[in-house]
């Protein structure tokens, strides 16, 4: 352990609690001294869908680029090699896939909740399945994000973690509950802004002190970190080219497509053109920040390449490398360290604050709304929220206990989103491109590929912590550590570099983490198809053209002249796409234009006339 530990000093603590009170004024004066106030369902989910692309830009990139990634990315070169950092080149794929064909449908519909989308395209029982397995997939990552920059606040300033979480939460859940979506995509600029300074001068001051580029990248040669063309087919390898670009291109595209947290803030923009800016800011803005990680990661190696922090005991986790490294270099530098954490905390107070909106949207819309008889007034409707956002908040904080038993956190991050990733992107994809795909279909896709993907997520985790599977990072040493370090008796397991044979391990559980969504995606798609092959498939011409991609329009036969628009208004969805029984329709002329005409519950594919 080191004789010297650096902590954070006065002028750190008042950098840090100047962040933090910011935040909670900016939710402040959106509760209560703005001109409109967060009292209707409108404002407080959508912004009164007047902002503008710079804050909605920003708080994407925030909302994107969370504390595990701040952390994560830095911990990941540092311990494997710069091969995830190729995961950049598949980041402005996704931003076209999302400009050209998912966003201009969802705009069409001018949705509150991107699970109307599945009630209009199929039923409310598949909008149900979406929004539960949202709801799932938000509440296993806040506990990771909530987690990170409590990991970060202990190792710089030696206050338990446990006493950290609750404080992050609470500062959280106030601004985001009072404020609404305005105060958390303000607060994310305020925080985006913090997280770049703070990512940047480390780096710049780190590299400086190694003598410049030049002298990083050839430090990381001699320790064979440069990895960046691993063209290695084979699956079952962590990270190769294929698993970090085209694996990565379907996880991104299932985290920003069809994410109500993406689809929430572009439909707050005055247009479709202005939405499409904004997807390549947040693209631009998200290959800088995660670029300017992974070489912060090198300046880390370089900085400890004879000494190694975690063999010499001087941290405990590799996630803890980074605010090692910025205490052991600029914890003399005045109120430096303050602002490396105050970017480190803002980035996971922005995940958890846009995680926490988002899924107050989904649950009072899609799970409380529809349970009414009667409609809900705004007073009420805000209240509800407000009190959901609470209600959520400190069920994570119960959960970030889990969190400190798993492996690395990109890793896990990424493994536990996948879960629900694959069947959500699949569901979507499926009402976009297929529109032969029926809601018994996309119910059966959506359920076989969570619990399919959850059982090879959750097997892998197992398989880890019993020690099956383990990862052999890259080689380290203590050679160069000075009489300051007292060097353990026994060796950080996690770095060991013998080299482990896996080939007993099932199949499933080997396969690289990356390809989960890809999984999930595929199975939930195929499974789709062949049981609405079983059940009765739609036919493609009473599925009206607005509930699919502008892609496809041209492969289709003729819209029946019975199909008509999809309406939903703000508080209820009154019709689903079309009358999908042609024979029925054939039989009786129904004119779905008709105020009288409502969609029976249940989705069972027939009208009702009052």
């Amino acid at each position: 352990m080191s004789a010297n530990i650096v902590y954070f000093d006065v002028l750190d603590y008042l950098v840090f609690g100047a962040m933090l009170l910011l935040s909670a004024l900016i939710g402040i004066y959106f509760a209560f001294f703005a001109r409109k106030k967060q009292n209707t369902t409108a404002e407080y989910l959508m912004g009164g869908k007047t902002m503008g692309m710079f804050p909605i830009s920003m708080s994407l990139i925030a909302s994107y680029i969370s504390g595990i990634s701040l952390l994560g990315l830095p911990a990941e070169m540092y311990t494997y090699g710069t091969q995830l950092w190729t995961i950049v080149l598949s980041e402005w794929a996704v931003s076209l896939t999302i400009a050209i064909v998912y966003l201009p449908v969802f705009y069409n519909l001018q949705i509150t909740s991107t699970y109307e989308y599945l009630h209009l395209r199929f039923s409310q029982n598949v909008r149900l399945l979406g929004s539960i397995i949202f709801i799932i997939k938000m509440m296993l990552y806040i506990p990771i994000v909530i987690y990170v920059p409590a990991l970060a606040f202990s190792q710089v300033t030696g206050i338990n973690l446990h006493l950290i979480t609750p404080i992050v939460c609470v500062v959280c859940i106030f601004y985001t509950t009072l404020g609404g979506l305005k105060a958390v995509v303000w607060t994310d600029t305020l925080q985006t802004v913090l997280m770049y300074f703070g990512v940047i001068f480390v780096l710049v001051y780190g590299t400086i002190r190694l003598g410049g580029i030049d002298d990083v990248i050839r430090i990381n040669k001699e320790g064979d970190r440069l990895e960046f063309f691993n063209m290695d087919p084979d699956p079952t390898i962590r990270h190769t080219f294929w698993t970090t670009v085209f694996g990565n291109y379907f996880s991104w595209l299932a985290s920003c497509s069809v994410n109500q947290a993406m689809v929430q803030r572009c439909l707050a923009l005055s247009s479709l053109k202005r939405a499409r800016i904004t997807i390549f800011i947040m693209a631009a803005g998200i290959f800088i920040i995660v670029s300017l990680c992974c070489y912060t990661g090198l300046v880390i190696y370089a900085t400890f390449a004879t000494c190694d922090p975690l063999t010499a005991g001087a941290i405990r986790k590799s996630d803890q490398l980074l605010p090692y490294f910025v205490m052991t270099i600029t914890g003399s530098i005045p109120a430096l360290p303050g602002i490396f954490m105050s970017g480190v905390f803002s980035a996971a107070l922005s995940s958890m604050s846009t995680g926490l909106n988002s899924m107050c949207g989904v649950i009072f819309e899609d799970l409380i709304r529809p349970a009414y008889n009667k409609p809900i007034s705004e007073r009420t409707a805000s209240f509800i929220m407000k009190v959901i956002v609470v209600i959520i908040g400190f069920a994570c904080v119960g959960l970030v206990f889990l969190v400190e038993h798993m492996g690395a956190l990109i890793q896990a991050g990424k493994s536990l989103a996948g879960i629900t990733a694959g069947s959500l992107l699949g569901l979507f994809s499926m009402g976009l491109f297929l529109p032969w795909i029926n809601s018994t279909g996309a119910l059966a896709g959506g359920l076989t590929s969570t619990l399919l993907v959850g059982w090879i997520s959750l097997g892998t985790q197992a398989a880890m912590i019993r020690g099956d599977i383990i990862f052999v990072p890259k080689p380290v040493t203590v050679s160069g550590c000075s009489e300051n370090y007292t060097l353990p008796t026994t060796p950080a397991p996690s770095m060991s570099t013998v080299e482990f044979d896996r080939s007993g391990t099932f199949f499933l559980y080997r396969i690289s983490y990356l390809y989960y969504t890809l999984i999930g995606m595929i199975v939930c798609m195929v499974t789709g198809a062949i049981v609405s092959y079983f059940t009765q498939p739609n036919d493609p011409s009473m599925v009206h053209r607005d509930l699919l991609t502008p892609w496809i329009h041209r492969f289709l036969p003729s819209q029946h002249p019975h199909c008509r628009r999809p309406r939903n208004t703000q508080h209820d969805i009154e019709l689903q796409a079309c009358e999908r029984d042609h024979l029925y329709a054939q039989a009786s002329y129904i004119d779905t234009s008709s105020d009288d005409v409502e969609h029976m519950a249940g989705g069972n594919n027939t009208f009702n006339i009052s």
